[in-house]
């Protein structure tokens, strides 16, 4: 996780996010613990209550459940809730502005796809 914080946001939003990215990034797995509130909130410098209501919003969307005396694991199935929905937010928020600005600058399909082509050589 990062210790940039981006004012403009909740610390909170913020290692909630980094969670989730790092769930769909494959980088932590399902049915693999979380870091410990304690860990988090020392490694950061961080109150503890911040991380709390990180991993509380995890638990609250069945991200992860918490286990009596061992902590809180990434649920089977995880991974794919959590790009499905942000699949789902993508398409419905973020893409007709993409989409938008494709139109305004009247770029083609070639264009767009030119990197890629690019990187795959």
């Amino acid at each position: 996780m990062t210790t940039q914080w981006d004012a403009d946001s909740p610390i909170y939003i913020q290692l909630y996010q980094q969670v989730i990215e790092r769930i769909m990034d494959g980088n932590i797995k399902e049915g693999e613990a979380l870091p410990s509130v304690r860990a988090v909130a020392a490694e950061y410098r961080l109150n503890p209550i911040t991380i709390s209501k990180a991993y509380q919003m995890l638990q609250d969307e069945e991200i992860v459940e918490k286990q009596r005396g061992k902590g809180l694991f990434v649920l089977d199935g995880a991974q794919e809730t959590v790009l499905e929905r942000e699949r789902d937010n993508f398409l419905s928020n973020k893409w007709p502005v993409v989409l938008q600005q494709i139109t305004r600058l009247n770029l083609s399909v070639e264009q767009l796809l030119k990197p890629l082509k690019e990187n795959q050589l």
